[in-house]
């Protein structure tokens, strides 16, 4: 197996995806296999060719983190050519839209965002080598700042667990489908409560991890800011002060350099804080 380290980004054969992966293939050069997944050969392949045009060469996997079978077959392809990941980033994401209702695109929104986000911390958590880092690209939506103080509870992540979050995302995606969301105390914006859940997930990640401090994981969620990409532009006039993707990834990517302390949501360099 080669000695290289290896690095995985999800949902990057566009976007802050594609721009992570060409910041990771131009900062390791040799020294590093670097993952492009997409749900689309076509689309990943597409996304291969243009970086092999710019003199870069990522390795390309099909991953749909929707699909408990595709992970799993992915996972096993590291297992058999590689020792483990050593950098893993979760960047793959439903896209939403204004032009359709809440109740029409919820499902795939959790099913993808949090439910996604659940299997790969199961999955992955395997084979991520000693000093990994795990990170999961996220919005500063996803504090507790930004949610009814009595539905706090629910979050906890001192006391609840990974399938707790899991549940709540459930019973969350059933209230938008009956129309009870808001009446519950949640916010009319979906992402809000989405963005909580997922980095609550990955702070039980973190703190379920502290019992294997050998491994030293590194684990965090990071908010990119406003991105100018095809997900983005449908809900803002005004985009002239969106970060390009390739801008965007350098703040991601920092992370991979600090020592903050794991379980942590930053954004631009500072930690946004989980409690009000």
């Amino acid at each position: 197996m080669s000695s290289k380290k290896v690095m995985v980004v999800t949902g990057s054969n566009t976007g802050l995806g594609l721009g992570l992966v060409r910041a990771l293939l131009k900062a390791h050069g040799d020294d590093a296999i670097v993952y492009l997944t997409a749900r689309s050969q076509e689309r990943g392949q597409q996304a291969v060719e243009q970086l092999n045009k710019e003199g870069l060469s990522p390795a390309f996997h099909l991953l749909d983190i929707t699909d408990e079978d595709s992970i799993a077959t992915f996972v096993d392809h590291i297992q058999e050519t590689h020792d483990g990941i050593d950098v893993f980033i979760g960047n793959a994401a439903a896209r939403i839209s204004p032009d359709y209702s809440k109740a029409e695109q919820i499902e795939a929104f959790i099913n993808t965002n949090n439910h996604g986000t659940h299997r790969l911390i199961q999955q992955v958590e395997p084979i991520l080598n000693d000093d990994a880092h795990f990170i999961v690209v996220a919005s500063s939506f996803g504090s507790l700042r930004n949610l009814d103080e009595k539905l706090h509870p629910l979050f906890d992540v001192e006391t609840k667990s990974l399938d707790d979050i899991d549940a709540t995302m459930r019973d969350y995606t059933q209230l938008v489908l009956d129309q009870k969301d808001v009446d519950y105390g949640y916010p009319e914006w979906m992402n809000i409560p989405s963005k909580i859940g997922q980095v609550a997930s990955n702070k039980i990640f973190a703190r379920e991890m502290q019992q294997h401090p050998e491994r030293n994981l590194h684990i965090h969620s990071v908010c990119p800011g406003l991105v100018d990409t095809d997900a983005s532009r449908p809900w803002f006039d005004d985009m002239s002060n969106a970060q390009s993707p390739d801008a965007a990834s350098v703040d991601v990517l920092w992370v991979l350099e600090t020592s903050i302390p794991n379980g942590e949501l930053i954004q631009h360099r500072k930690v946004i804080e989980w409690q009000p």
